[in-house]
């Protein structure tokens, strides 16, 4: 069940579909324990639900095959086994069971699956309006973030450094660039 403490001002009751064309999936890892490697998810969906009260309810799914960190060794790595084990488990889902307002933000509160493995996460979230679209109704922007620990989803590999710390940290950073248009 999703419940809304905070209406989005100016979201409007319906159906608001994720315009992939304009919206990003995005990601961020600690690499060799100095630098980080960023990376996006190409293949994606989801809707945000706006009830008649106000009610809104946030669902999407990413295709973790879709990795793209413009190294393909790399990401066929993060494909296997060792990490997104993407042959057994080729979808990541959200489904919210919360919208609260924080300050002069939002915090989106949900169920994350990740390789069969669902845990609640919080999304920060800016609201960043609505405007009349380009002749094909209105849009309304969105910017999200979050940080998980890979081995709370059964990503348990460990790459140590000789000289201490491991190729790839435990925290990983979340960022949603999104463009969503009210379905007619």
């Amino acid at each position: 069940m999703t419940t809304a403490t905070a209406t989005l001002p100016n979201l409007t009751a319906g159906t608001w579909t994720i315009d992939t064309v304009h919206s990003t999936v995005g990601f961020s890892v600690r690499h060799l324990m100095v630098s980080k490697v960023r990376g996006t998810f190409n293949d994606f969906a989801g809707a945000i639900t706006v009830a008649e009260d106000g009610t809104t309810a946030v669902t999407a799914e990413i295709q973790v095959a879709s990795i793209d960190t413009k190294n393909t060794d790399r990401d066929a790595h993060i494909k296997s086994a060792d990490f997104f084990d993407a042959e057994q488990f080729p979808t990541a889902t959200f489904t919210s069971t919360a919208v609260r307002a924080k300050g002069g933000d939002y915090v989106v509160e949900g169920d994350f699956t990740l390789r069969g493995v669902t845990r609640q996460v919080e999304l920060a979230l800016e609201f960043n309006g609505v405007n009349p679209g380009m002749g094909n109704g209105p849009v309304a922007g969105f910017e999200a973030t979050t940080v998980l620990n890979r081995k709370d989803f059964g990503i348990t590999i460990d790459m140590p450094l000789e000289g201490g710390g491991a190729v790839v940290g435990d925290k990983i950073t979340i960022t949603l660039e999104i463009e969503a248009g009210l379905q007619a």
